[in-house]
């Protein structure tokens, strides 16, 4: 199955999911917000992947961290925030096959979709 991990109003989840939809791929919707993000969940999510590649360093949510936490962004602080703050996670994120591609590029996708 494919899963699409994002945030319905996020642009970038936008075009994954109209590339999906003009190329006929049949994919689940996983609202980070509405849908939920629980343990089990993010642990699987963070075990295909690693924090470093994981947390979006560049968005508002981030940068609105205080310092503190921003600074000492151990495995357990990470993953307490993420589960606080959903939008810390880069997006979208495509599962497929067990395993994890985060972001969305049409080349990407056109290059996973290939080997499916």
């Amino acid at each position: 199955m494919t899963i699409l991990y994002g945030i319905h109003n996020c642009d970038t989840v936008k075009k994954a999911k109209s590339w999906l939809e003009k190329n006929n791929i049949n994919y689940k919707f996983h609202d980070l917000r509405k849908d939920g993000l629980n343990d089990s969940l993010l642990d699987s999510i963070v075990a295909k992947s690693s924090w470093d590649l994981l947390i979006n360093k560049r968005s508002t949510t981030f940068r609105s961290l205080s310092d503190e936490v921003k600074n000492n962004l151990t495995a357990d602080i990470a993953k307490q925030t993420v589960l606080e703050q959903p939008t810390l996670l880069k997006r979208p994120l495509l599962e497929i096959n067990a395993q994890l591609h985060l972001g969305f590029k049409p080349a990407q996708y056109e290059e996973i979709f290939s080997h499916d």
